[in-house]
C-alpha cells in the first residue's frame, strides 16, 4: 500500500448513523430494517462503518449485526439536526463520519476516504455529492469541533435543535465536495428499494453481496481472499470431482477455525488443500496416460522401489 493511502486508512474516526426518521415516503415503514440483498439497510451501513473507533446509532435500540451505542434526540422525531446533536454527544474522536441508515451501496473504502481526505486537508468537512451535484450531508466526514460549534450556534439562535435543517447547519462550514454517485444512492421510495435490489443481483455484484450476507447471517467478521477460495474450489472440482468443491472449502474453513480463524489461517489451509488437489489431478493424469501408452506418461515420481527383503534382480 502506498504511504499516502496507508496514512489515510490509519485515520481515527467515530461514526454517527441517523436511523430514526419517519420514512413517510415509504408509508411509515421501518426503513432501517428493510432488507436489500438479504441484509437490513442499517446493517449494510454499519458494515461500511466497521473501521470506526466508536459507532453511535440515533434511533430506538434494535438487534444489529455489529455492536453499537444508542442515542435518541429529545423529543424523538425532532429531525436530523437534533438527532445529530444527540449522537455527537457520545463521540470522542477528532473526526466523525455522519451517515444516514439507507445507503445500500456504501462501502468501507468510501468511509475511509471521507475521513482520510478530511484529515489530510484544512476543511471543516468532506461530503459526497450525488450524480446531479447535490450535497449529501449525511454521507460526510466532519471535524467534531466544527460540528459542535455550529450546533451550539443553532441551539442558541433558535432555542433548540428540533426542526432545524441540515442545510442551515452546514452553511457555516467550510466543505470539500467529492463525487459519489453510487455510494450516495439512498432509498427514499419503494422504487429506490426495487432499484437497489435489482442492482445488487447483477452478475458483477452478486457474489460479493452474497458473501457479505452470509457472513452477517452467521455472525462472521472475517475478510479473506475469495479469489484463493474460488481457485481452490475450481481445482477440487476439476481434479477430483464436482462435489469436492463445496466440501473442500467447508473443510478449509473448519481447519482455519481450528488454526485460529484469521485470514492467515484460511490462506494456509487453502494452500495445503490446493496443493493436494493438484497432486491428485497429476496422479490421475499419469495413471490414465500409463494405461494407454506407458511411454507417454507425464513426468513425475514413479512407484516406490521394491525394498522388501530378498527383492531385486538377483533374488530367487
Amino acid at each position: 500500500m502506498p504511504a499516502r493511502a496507508a496514512e489515510r486508512d490509519a485515520v481515527a474516526y467515530d461514526v454517527v448513523v441517523l436511523a430514526g426518521g419517519a420514512a413517510r415516503r415509504l408509508g411509515g415503514v421501518d426503513k432501517p430494517g428493510v432488507r436489500v440483498g438479504g441484509r437490513a439497510l442499517l446493517d449494510r451501513v454499519l458494515d461500511a462503518a466497521a473501521g470506526a473507533c466508536r459507532t453511535v446509532v440515533v434511533a430506538d435500540p434494535r438487534p444489529t449485526a455489529r455492536p453499537v451505542r444508542w442515542a435518541r434526540e429529545e423529543p424523538p422525531g425532532g429531525g436530523p439536526v437534533a438527532a445529530l446533536g444527540a449522537g455527537l454527544a457520545l463521540t470522542a474522536a477528532e473526526h466523525v463520519v455522519v451517515l444516514s441508515a439507507d445507503l445500500p451501496f456504501l462501502r468501507p473504502a468510501t468511509v475511509r476516504e471521507l475521513a482520510g481526505t478530511l484529515a489530510g486537508g484544512g476543511a471543516d468537512g468532506v461530503l459526497l455529492t450525488d450524480p446531479d451535484g447535490r450535497d449529501q450531508p449525511l454521507v460526510a466526514a466532519y471535524r467534531t469541533a466544527a460540528l459542535r460549534r455550529e450546533l451550539a450556534v443553532l441551539d442558541q439562535e433558535h432555542g433548540g435543535l428540533s426542526g432545524q435543517s441540515l442545510r442551515r447547519l452546514t452553511a457555516g462550514l467550510d466543505l470539500t465536495r467529492v463525487p459519489g454517485d453510487v455510494a450516495s444512492f439512498d432509498c427514499d421510495t419503494w422504487d429506490d428499494i426495487a432499484d437497489a435490489r435489482a442492482r445488487i443481483r447483477e452478475h458483477e455484484h452478486v457474489l460479493d453481496e452474497w458473501i457479505s450476507a452470509v457472513k452477517d447471517e452467521l455472525g462472521i467478521d472475517l475478510d479473506v481472499d475469495t479469489g484463493v477460495l474460488l481457485d481452490l474450489a475450481r481445482d477440487a472440482a476439476h481434479g477430483v470431482a464436482r462435489p469436492a468443491a463445496p466440501l473442500t472449502t467447508f473443510l478449509v474453513g473448519y481447519a482455519a477455525a481450528q488454526g485460529g480463524g484469521g485470514p492467515e489461517a484460511v490462506a494456509e489451509a487453502s494452500r495445503k488443500a490446493a496443493a493436494l488437489a493438484l497432486r491428485w489431478a497429476e496422479e490421475e493424469a499419469r495413471e490414465e496416460a500409463e494405461a494407454t501408452d506407458p511411454k507417454a506418461a507425464p513426468p513425475g515420481p514413479g512407484p516406490a522401489p521394491d525394498v522388501r527383503p530378498g527383492a531385486g534382480p538377483d533374488a530367487g
